[in-house]
Parts: structure tokens; sequence; C-alpha cells
């Protein structure tokens, strides 16, 4: 029913895209604005940094994101949080539970060493919604950083996996 009405991206939407399955490109755009690009879904959020983001316009799959760097307790390293608000309503998981325009994510960046060696990323997602939800919803999603881009492979959204 979604790919028929040209919705098969609900499920891509900021406050579920970060544990949809597949990998991640960060890069920074311009000085305040850090650009993450995926390739399942082939979307794209922007985090800027500095005065809160403005809300123009129509609602986006992805929103806006306003980003702020948090100090660790020790001093260096530190999370980045991102709160993302003036999103489409969509889909916090495939089976179609469903988040509203006035859903509010909060994800929490941050960096560890991996087991084997190497780093991951993991990515603590929490999603207030009063209309669907009776308390927060909260997910974490791990990334490996690999070596390089060779497995980068971007694919457009799909109601159907």
């Amino acid at each position: 029913k979604d790919e028929a009405a040209g919705e098969q991206c609900r499920s891509y939407g900021a406050p579920a895209l970060m544990s949809v399955p597949g990998r991640l490109h960060i890069t920074w755009q311009d000085d305040n604005t850090l650009r993450l690009d995926t390739d399942a879904g082939t979307q794209t959020r922007l985090f800027r940094f500095g005065p809160a983001a403005s809300s123009t316009g129509p609602p986006t799959w992805q929103g806006t994101s306003s980003a702020r760097w948090e100090a660790a307790g020790g001093g260096a390293g530190g999370s980045l949080t991102v709160v993302t608000t003036h999103a489409r309503p969509g889909y916090l998981r495939r089976n179609g539970v469903p988040y509203s325009a006035d859903a509010t994510a909060t994800e929490y960046f941050d960096v560890a060493p991996h087991p084997s060696g190497g780093q991951v990323l993991i990515v603590t997602t929490v999603v207030e919604d009063p209309p669907y939800l009776q308390r927060p919803y909260i997910v974490s999603s791990h990334f490996k950083k690999e070596t390089d881009g060779s497995k980068w492979d971007p694919s457009p959204c799909t109601a159907i996996w």
C-alpha cells in the first residue's frame, strides 16, 4: 500500500533511520553542519550546530536537527547529541508502528573501541511522541568503522525488504 502511494520511505524517517540495517557515510558539509548519508534508503541527515535550526516549510523525512557536543566526565571525548523535530509522520519499525509529526527524536552518538580492534559508533535513539507512545521508545544501534568505502551501496527506500 505504501509503495503504491509513493510513501515507501515511511520507515526511513529520522526517528527510525538509525535502526535500519545499512552503512553510514559521515562528513562535514560546512563549518556548522555535519552530514550523515545512509546507503539504506539513500537518506541524508543534516546536523546543524549553533543557534537552533529553524523549521520552515513542510516536514521532511529527516526533519530539522540541532546538534551539540557533550563533554565527557574526564574531559576528553564526549557524545554528539542531536535533537530532531519537524519530521513527516512515519513508522518506528518496519511493521508499521507509527510516529506522528509531533515526535521528537533525541540521539546520542558515541565512539567506542571494538573488542576485535577498530571502532564502533553507538547510536542511542530516544523517541518521544505522546499521540502514539505512552513512554519514550529507546533503541540502540551499532556501526563498525570500515577501512574504506568499498562496501558502500546506496539503494532507494522500499516498503518491502
